[in-house]
């Protein structure tokens, strides 16, 4: 059976599964040491009406975990992150108790105690005796497999194991495991429950350390390995091209010798070469540098410790494809999401090559024997979407944009997978049409990665091809027969913006927000952004004007008024059944962006233009707004892009835009001086 299939035989995008429970009202967290308190913040932190119980044997626990909860509660009000009423609310109703008889009226009970079966066993017992028949149980273990856990429970059906990563109230992933005995529906319900909470879950198989343990444990362990030959720091330094911490630093971070011991001695059932190193079991803290740091290491070094490496890195990237552990698409994003690669293994096995690879995995064979290797060619490991999950619903493609570490931030490979989607789609007579959204609750796509284009600040030629490269996705919607609904489910910002557009309709959630921010770049939106709004709403020519020249954000309910949006719904769950309902509005009625001149009221430059509160370049907004006055001069919608493609050059090439990448990158306020 398909592996994608095997672990998400309802739906790739979990805010597409129907629940069969609410979300929960009262929540209990079973131990209150090192990750149960961070459980419980997330938890509070997204539903701040509910009841929480920690609850732990020991009272110090507790009262560390009380402490620790007001301190971040209190820190998020300093950065302003959140109101104090919501700190307020967050904090009240939680419970820290000894007491499991208060737990009896929980919906949802996640036991984060020691990496003990006997223990979890015994608290599960204790929790089963307690609870209702319809409360659901889960086990944050990073390594054991949960028929080993709940195997012994009277109803193991509602029990699975759901394992976060720290620091678990900020960290975005959840793995929530698929094993024989949990009923479907249950893990689907946590499928959607993380996602809807603001986690980014996905759905592994029930093997010994899930995935991305896997990838993690046995990285650290094989760092460990290699301290015969190179000190610590030499190590982490030569492991920072492919992660922004060093195994020992992390390890320094988490106090995690003591679990690479654990993990990987529980991975020896699968053979004698994950026996932990022995230097683990004897040493408290590593002597390694702060990242970014300069150490030397020789070349021969070097090339010896990276190629380790990345042979246990590919080693268990193959093992976990080739078993079903996981999907590739979730090992990819995973690996960067929740551990801190810069780059997913497959990545960076498109990177260096298939020759490269072969020649690591052969030197990684010859001094580590017995680890797994490659069961297809490197080709089959590279066929998947990395960005896009594409889900069928009654005969429409759901392509959702999952990139929720940068607000699904678009980038040429996301549209380019956007496009594939589409392409396969129009030729296929099974297919309706299409549906685009983004991941999660806040953002259909916070906008286009800058990428390249600080390379090319001042070069009008090479600005205009970068920006005609962006735009081929937008140019095949041009010309499909089949429809296209953009679902924006939060933020649609630059050039995501730009992509919900030239979709053939959009519906939007109630918390939607439109903004072309690239004045404050001292840019403008080239892929049609200071072309498209005035061909197919003109009546909302003056709000374009201000969003083009300001940078003003517009809500749902204004886009609405103007014709931009079709329909505003409350929630995910029917913003996707009206973006399915408009496709079925347009099917054979699609009509092209309009040519010809557009009327439009003039477009003013104030002597001090302003973003709010930010001072913009005059000269920025003067192109601009020659931009939008030639684009809609001119004659055919093609020349009308032309004409922002130009634009877009144009801005990249002076001081202003200069000044507003440099802001960006540096996290600073731009100074503009014309």
């Amino acid at each position: 059976m398909d592996t994608e299939k095997k672990l998400y035989p309802t739906a790739l995008n979990p805010l597409l599964i129907q629940p069969k429970r609410p979300l929960p009202k009262e929540v209990a967290i079973i131990g209150a040491g090192t990750i149960g308190p961070d459980i419980g913040y997330y938890v509070k932190s997204a539903l701040p009406d509910i009841t929480l119980y920690l609850v732990d044997v020991a009272e110090g626990p507790l009262q560390g975990a009380e402490k620790r909860l007001q301190g971040y509660a209190r820190k998020a009000v300093d950065k302003r992150k959140m109101t104090q009423e919501k700190a307020d609310a967050v904090m009240k109703d939680i419970f820290y108790t000894q007491d499991y008889d208060r737990i009896a009226g929980c919906d949802l009970v996640i036991e984060a105690a020691t990496e003990s079966i006997p223990l979890k066993q015994k608290i599960f017992q204790m929790v089963e005796e307690r609870v209702s028949e319809d409360t659901v149980i889960t086990s944050n273990t990073s390594s054991i497999p949960a028929d080993r856990i709940f195997g012994s429970m009277k109803r193991p059906g509602r029990a699975t194991v759901t394992h976060f990563f720290a620091p678990a109230w900020r960290s975005l992933p959840v793995e929530v495991i698929r094993w024989e005995k949990a009923d479907p529906q249950v893990v689907d319900d946590l499928f959607r429950f993380f996602a809807a909470t603001g986690k980014a879950p996905i759905i592994t198989d029930n093997a010994i350390c899930f995935v991305l343990d896997r990838i993690f444990d046995n990285w650290c362990n094989e760092a460990a390995y290699l301290l015969e030959h190179a000190t610590a720091s030499q190590i982490d330094k030569v492991a920072e091209e492919f992660v922004f911490a060093g195994p020992f630093f992390v390890l320094n971070m988490a106090n995690g010798n003591p679990i690479i011991v654990e993990t990987n001695t529980l991975q020896m059932e699968e053979g004698e070469h994950y026996r932990p190193a022995s230097i683990l079991n004897s040493v408290d803290r590593w002597n390694t540098h702060r990242p970014g740091s300069k150490v030397e290491v020789p070349g021969d070094l070097k090339g010896l410790i990276r190629d380790r490496l990345l042979g246990i890195f590919f080693s268990q990237s193959f093992d976990i494809i080739d078993r079903g552990i996981g999907t590739k698409a979730d090992l990819n994003s995973g690996c960067q999401i929740a551990l801190g690669f810069r780059k997913g293994p497959f990545d960076v096995m498109r990177e260096i090559g298939e020759a490269e690879v072969d020649r690591i995995m052969e030197r990684f064979a010859s001094e580590r024997p017995g680890f797994p290797a490659a069961n297809a060619s490197l080709a089959e490991y590279q066929d998947f979407r990395r960005f896009v999950l594409v889900d069928d619903m009654d005969g429409d493609k759901v392509s959702t944009i999952r990139r929720p570490q940068a607000m699904n931030a678009l980038t040429p490979e996301i549209t380019d997978e956007i496009r594939g989607v589409l392409q396969a789609g129009e030729d296929d007579p099974k297919v309706k049409g299409f549906v685009i959204t983004g991941y999660g609750t806040g953002a259909f796509s916070a906008g286009a990665d800058i990428g390249k284009f600080p390379e090319y600040l001042g070069d009008f030629d090479a600005l205009y091809g970068y920006t005609k490269e962006w735009a081929r996705t937008q140019l095949y919607m041009d010309q499909m027969s089949k429809p296209v609904v953009a679902a924006v489910n939060g933020m649609a910002l630059g050039g995501g913006l730009e992509l919900a557009i030239r979709c053939h309709g959009i519906v939007a959630a109630k918390n939607a927000m439109f903004q072309f921010p690239e004045i404050t770049l001292g840019i403008l939106p080239g892929i049609g952004g200071s072309v498209v709004p005035y061909r197919r709403w003109p009546k909302g020519a003056a709000l374009f004007h201000d969003m083009l020249t300001a940078g003003r954000p517009l809500s749902a309910k204004e886009a609405h008024e103007v014709g931009m949006v079709s329909s505003i719904a409350d929630d995910y769950a029917a913003l996707i059944q009206a973006a399915v309902a408009e496709v079925g509005k347009l099917e054979g009625k699609l009509q092209g962006i309009p040519g010809g001149k557009v009327d439009i009221p003039p477009v003013e430059v104030p002597e001090a233009p302003r973003s709010g509160k930010l001072p913009l370049s005059r000269e920025a907004v003067a192109i601009t707004k020659e931009t939008i006055e030639e684009a809609c001069r001119a004659e055919t919608f093609a020349d009308a892009l032309e004409a922002g493609y130009k634009g877009f050059a144009r801005t990249g090439c002076t001081d202003a835009a200069k000044e507003g990448i440099s802001a960006f990158l540096q996290k600073r306020k731009p100074e503009f001086k014309k």
